[in-house]
């Protein structure tokens, strides 16, 4: 269990610093071409980052709520050992798939800035 939780803990530290490194100052789009209709928002990379967004927020949503529900089973057991091992489980699994969530998050961001500095992309 020490082991996991040494883990778990680098991967968080992991996650934040990769966020940090993200979102460095300095690394700005290029200047966009004036008088073309549209926003930024409006380009191929602008979508599918929304979509992706979305998706995260939604599966996010639903790890803290497995959270809660292994919580729940966790404090609900009664001293039945394996109802206990259940929520124990169920624990372990959502905060596995939250941090799993978050390095997805900061892998596509880091994606989506490489990839929208690019002209072809931009141009779909």
């Amino acid at each position: 269990m020490k082991k996991l939780q040494i883990f778990i803990g680098c991967i968080v530290v992991l996650a934040f610093a990769l966020t940090a490194f993200a979102a460095t100052p300095g690394l700005n789009y290029p200047n966009q071409p004036t008088g073309l209709p549209g926003s930024n928002q409006d380009t191929a990379t602008g979508w599918v980052t929304k979509i992706i967004n979305i998706a995260l927020a939604i599966v996010g949503i639903l790890a803290v709520a497995y959270l809660i529900y292994g919580g729940f089973r966790y404090i609900t057991s009664a001293g039945n050992q394996e109802a206990a091992e259940a929520g124990k489980k169920a624990i372990i699994n959502a905060i596995v798939g939250l941090i799993i969530i978050i390095l997805s998050y900061v892998i596509i961001i880091v994606i989506m800035n490489a990839l929208g500095r690019q002209g072809w992309v931009q141009n779909v």
